[in-house]
């Protein structure tokens, strides 16, 4: 059983899900990509932990990414933080190096949109 924090998650994962175990869940999960010392990251939180109190009960994987790290290149992530929103396990969205909340306005339609 693959462990989530339902809504935001503060916390880098060292060890990462394996991709198969993303590919069977349920519903919408929001998985992210990065590093805690990228600056590009750090500026992101805000903007995630904002877009994410709208969706307390979606699941947010924070996966710790770098060299040699196997799912950030099995979801060919190559910028961070790097979120991509699942359904069902089939990617639905991404978005790359999120500044402020309104780049996150396409996922936020298709949650509501979808429930």
């Amino acid at each position: 059983m693959l462990a989530m924090t339902l809504g935001y998650n503060e916390n880098y994962s060292e060890k990462a899900p394996e991709k198969e175990a993303l590919d069977h869940l349920a519903g919408y999960v929001l998985v992210e990509f990065g590093a805690p010392w990228c600056v590009h990251c750090q500026a992101a939180v805000s903007v995630i932990e904002c877009f994410m109190k709208a969706y307390p009960t979606m699941p947010h994987v924070k996966v710790f990414d770098g060299k040699g790290k196997r799912l950030g290149r099995q979801f060919g992530v190559k910028l961070w933080p790097s979120l991509i929103l699942l359904k069902d396990g089939q990617e639905i969205g991404r978005w790359v190096r999120v500044t402020k909340i309104e780049n996150l306005d396409q996922a936020k339609a298709m949650l509501d949109h979808c429930g």
